[in-house]
């Protein structure tokens, strides 16, 4: 079993501010809704190669997780928003629960995953979101929904939100 590493910095940046303006550090911009769903299934063969690195365990920066930890992050991801998702198109103005990803990190030991597990988590997560923003009617896309700190979302910005978190994190692990 490996050692667990050091934590890091908590993550507190608000970065909903890419929805509207995309992300100079990986130069994603935000797509048109009918791209969510293909670019979300685009990510799987590129998590995949990542997850199957010989030194997928290695943080080869001491301020930054692993691209294992990065790809339990991003099944992490697929999961917590698939149910944002599901509250969106059943409740109306629904409020999303507080997830804690560093707190998530360290009590699902992210350090100590089984790569290729995490590869076909990740692959089954992100289909079945892929498919539920497939699935999306065009008087959908506008319904609302609040994060607990106030930021506003339609299905339409949480899909696009949610896609950078996976595209950019592919950056960071060189995917």
């Amino acid at each position: 079993m490996p050692a667990e590493p050091p934590a890091l910095p908590a993550d507190s940046k608000d970065w909903t501010w890419v929805i509207a303006q995309g992300c100079p550090e990986c130069g994603w911009t935000p797509p048109p809704s009918a791209e969510i769903a293909p670019r979300v299934r685009a990510t799987v063969p590129r998590w995949r190669a990542v997850l199957n690195r010989d030194d997928v365990a290695v943080r080869t920066r001491p301020e930054r997780w692993s691209a294992l930890e990065y790809g339990c992050h991003v099944r992490d991801v697929c999961r917590v928003f698939a149910g944002r998702l599901d509250q969106l198109l059943t409740e109306d103005n629904p409020t999303f629960a507080d997830w804690d990803q560093d707190a998530a990190a360290h009590e699902g030991r992210y350090y100590a995953e089984d790569p290729a597990g995490v590869a076909d988590d990740y692959e089954r997560d992100s289909e079945q979101i892929a498919s539920g923003f497939a699935a999306v009617r065009a008087d959908q896309w506008e319904r609302k929904g609040t994060r607990s700190n106030g930021s506003l979302f339609t299905v339409a910005t949480l899909g696009a939100y949610f896609l950078h978190d996976l595209e950019h994190h592919l950056v960071d692990v060189d995917g």
